[in-house]
């Protein structure tokens, strides 16, 4: 069917997750804190991963809803030439018409007009950017779209930045030589790959959820095992106190989960829980933090899926995000610690085995905006504290 079409322009509330069962579907928002009529709201800025995946079919899904309009001004950051090729291929999907806006645009967005900041340089042709195929087109679009948006927000026209999933292999097809959106802007912010942590944050019924950070991440099991440190460990729960903190609106009750199983049994499955583990949660403890650990991870994840703890530190990638994405991958909001701005994403894939099926859930994603527009508003939310350092003075 033919695209939405385009307008050229001068161009340059939580989802309820029941805590009883994380697993159960809703869309339900909670009450987000609104803007007074004379403080405009803030501007969030959208990116949809790579294009040949479900991220721009879940976009648009969730610039239909009004709930996210209602507390933020969102634009969607993208080639709007290939999004309209692309959201034209997929059937049965219904996109409003797109209106290419400057960055500095001030005007309230809506759900019956995508407003659309386009990066600079060359346009992507939309033929090499086939559906549900890996390709360095693919990749330089999700690319450029992420940079895009950061540079908003450095640039003091943006508030947040929330990231549809892109292709790791398309990315390094392009020329990004990062193992993904969290090192990707660290480096363009100028950091080190370990200065930003990810968390996936799970929403729970009427406030509250559960937070995971990981103290390693995008990197082979051996050789996160091996990077591990105390350091690490205890710079993640750092990041993860002060994201919770805000989140929840008081001090947050944390947990440290172990390497081995069983807890490495006294030695006998390994020495990182006391040589390394063990200090990481003493030195966190001395400084303040409702901390425990190190736990064994198979029972770990049911207590804290019970409500015994707001937060875990995972010592590696699978080790935190096969639980919660068992307990409610679709609502699950992936957020950023360490960087200078807030940056949340959804916490799943690209979808290509289910592109223009008509079976892309937008639930991450309208947690995404939402967890990006808590926190930007969130009191006492500092470059200090803070998952990314919002700056507060749009």
């Amino acid at each position: 069917g033919d695209g939405p079409g385009i307008t050229l322009l001068p161009s340059g509330c939580v989802p309820r997750i029941p805590t009883s069962s994380f697993q159960s579907p809703c869309h339900v928002w909670l009450p987000v804190t609104l803007p007074s009529r004379d403080e405009p709201s803030p501007v969030i800025l959208l990116t949809c991963g790579d294009p040949a995946g479900i991220g721009p079919e879940i976009a648009v899904q969730a610039w239909s809803e009004a709930a996210p309009h209602a507390a933020a001004r969102l634009r969607v950051v993208g080639d709007a030439r290939l999004l309209a090729a692309v959201l034209g291929r997929r059937r049965g999907l219904m996109a409003p018409p797109l209106t290419v806006i400057d960055a500095a645009d001030p005007r309230p967005s809506r759900p019956d007009e995508l407003l659309i900041i386009e990066p600079a340089g060359k346009r992507i042709d939309p033929a090499e950017v086939p559906d549900a195929t890996i390709s360095a087109a693919g990749g330089r679009a999700a690319a450029e779209a992420v940079l895009t948006a950061w540079a908003a927000v450095r640039e003091g026209t943006a508030s947040a930045v929330v990231t549809g999933p892109l292709n790791k292999e398309a990315l390094h097809a392009a020329g990004y030589n990062v193992p993904g959106h969290t090192e990707l802007l660290a480096r363009a912010c100028g950091l080190a790959d370990d200065a930003a942590s990810m968390m996936l944050w799970l929403p729970a019924v009427g406030g509250g959820g559960l937070g995971v950070v990981h103290a390693t991440l995008h990197e082979p099991l051996q050789t996160a095992i091996a990077r591990l440190s105390t350091a690490g460990i205890e710079a993640a729960g750092r990041r993860l106190h002060g994201v919770l903190e805000r989140l929840l609106g008081r001090p947050p009750r944390i947990a440290v989960a172990a390497l081995n199983p069983h807890g490495g049994e006294g030695g006998l499955f390994g020495d990182e829980e006391p040589r390394l583990v063990a200090p990481a949660v003493q030195a966190l403890a001395a400084a303040g933090l409702d901390v425990v650990g190190p736990l064994p991870a198979d029972t770990l994840f049911l207590r804290a899926s019970r409500g015994e703890f707001d937060g875990v530190v995972a010592l590696y990638h699978d080790q935190g995000h096969i639980p919660v994405k068992l307990l409610g991958m679709h609502r699950a909001v992936n957020i950023t610690l360490g960087l200078p701005f807030v940056r949340t994403s959804v916490a799943h894939g690209t979808g290509f085995d289910i592109v223009g099926r008509g079976l892309a859930d937008a639930t991450s994603m309208l947690a995404a905006i939402a967890a990006a527009g808590r926190l930007v508003q969130a009191p006492q939310f500092t470059a200090a504290s803070g998952p990314a350092s919002a700056h507060r003075d749009r």
